[in-house]
């Protein structure tokens, strides 16, 4: 059997044990599985940047992959604990709306609550469920447990409203939902593709529309708190050094950024503030 991969997704930062201990409790239940650090710099109960996060990296992890995503400001209340499968992947977590956006991409979700006493640690705490509910669960599933096996079924998941994307008088109306380590300035206008040297595709990801359009990056206006940014750019170093730019980030979305500056700094915005994007 292959070796099974658990990513890790939390709020807990890494001065205290949290961290190490899941890994300790996972490696007991299941010592083959790798375990992945995806981050545990989420914002602390940042239930939203935690889903915006998973959305941006699923997809690039093997096929069976456990991700493991514990941001829970409802630990020990009657928020459920969950595992899902959806696609090629399976998830655990708490029911509070966190998968909600990589759930509406991926086929075939099916959900359980995590009611099994088997597969949970006792006693068990009311305040750090990811060492043990969420982080047994995710072993045993590495351990070919099968999910309704961890208890009853589930058809009603939480959900997170989706980030602003509107179309207005040609205009896209969004709103700034990351600010990474750098602080570039991720929209969430996009996804977007160059499709030629000035063009970009804009497939929207959030938003009541999913009709494809078609832009001029080269006469794009980004207007973000009190500046305007002409032109798309497709890398940092295209403008000058402390240059205001905006551009196509990694994963496909609209970014401000400063040429090896910190954008978010400059334009002094933050988590929510709406931006647009004059085609």
């Amino acid at each position: 059997m292959e070796q099974p991969t658990i990513a890790l997704l939390t709020d807990f930062g890494l001065r205290d044990a949290y961290v190490g201990v899941m890994k300790a409790v996972m490696r007991r239940i299941c010592s083959g599985a790798a375990l992945i650090d995806l981050t545990h710099a989420i914002e602390p109960q940042a239930v939203r940047e935690a889903a915006l996060t998973l959305l941006s990296a699923y997809a690039y992890f093997p096929a069976g992959t456990i991700f493991l995503v514990v941001v829970d400001p409802g630990v020990g209340t009657t928020r459920r604990p969950v595992a899902v499968a959806a696609g090629d992947y399976q998830f655990v977590a708490p029911d509070n709306g966190v998968l909600s956006y990589v759930l509406e991409l991926l086929p075939d979700v099916r959900s359980v609550e995590l009611t099994q006493d088997t597969y949970r640690l006792h006693p068990t705490s009311q305040t750090f469920h990811g060492r043990d509910i969420f982080a047994p669960a995710a072993a045993h599933l590495a351990a070919g447990v099968s999910l309704p096996e961890l208890g009853p079924t589930l058809h009603d998941l939480m959900r997170l409203p989706a980030p602003r994307l509107d179309i207005v008088d040609g205009c896209l109306l969004g709103e700034i939902v990351h600010i990474d380590h750098f602080g570039n300035v991720v929209t969430s206008i996009g996804t977007l593709t160059w499709t030629a040297e000035d063009v970009l595709q804009l497939q929207p990801q959030f938003g009541p529309s999913r009709d494809v359009r078609t832009i001029d990056a080269a006469h794009a206006v980004v207007a973000c708190g009190d500046q305007e940014v002409a032109g798309i750019f497709r890398a940092y170093g295209q403008a000058a050094r402390g240059q205001m730019l905006t551009l196509v980030g990694s994963s496909g979305f609209l970014e401000l950024a400063i040429n090896q500056g910190n954008g978010a700094a400059a334009l002094n915005i933050a988590i929510g503030d709406p931006v647009e994007l004059r085609v």
